[in-house]
């Protein structure tokens, strides 16, 4: 809750949230939901009626989707270096955080321009195989 009132007072625009099942409680729930027009909180265990309804809202299940996949790149950033930042001061972690960053964006350039050159071979040796039957 402190963190969200520290961003609303940084971001006006600042809508929604979404956390792992691990920050539920009854009153993080009750502060966000003032707070915020969307939160995220899944509970752990068993879900009341009520919470079951929220819990299985379409807006509900596709946000979890989203803090799923933001979830998988920050694991992508950690396996490209970004797990623990040895840089000192401010100008050092932003210039560790940006050289993170466009490692990832190398390492997905390189994974689409050998999907299209696997695409291409493949493209070939069909045409090959068709010209030789």
């Amino acid at each position: 809750v402190p963190m969200v009132k520290d961003v609303l007072n940084h971001f006006d625009n600042f809508k929604g949230c979404s956390y792992d099942k691990g920050f539920w409680s009854p009153g993080n729930k009750k502060e966000l939901d003032e707070l915020l027009e969307h939160v995220v909180l899944p509970k752990k265990g068993k879900l009341s009626v009520k919470q079951k309804k929220e819990e299985y809202s379409d807006k509900f299940v596709a946000s979890r989707k989203k803090h799923s996949a933001v979830e998988s790149g920050i694991n992508a950033l950690e396996n490209h270096g970004l797990d623990r930042c040895l840089d000192r001061g401010v100008i050092g972690f932003e210039r560790y955080i940006s050289l993170a960053v466009l490692a990832r964006n190398i390492q997905k350039i390189g994974a689409i321009l050998q999907a299209k050159e696997l695409k291409k071979l493949k493209r070939r040796k069909r045409n090959c195989l068709k010209k030789a039957g």
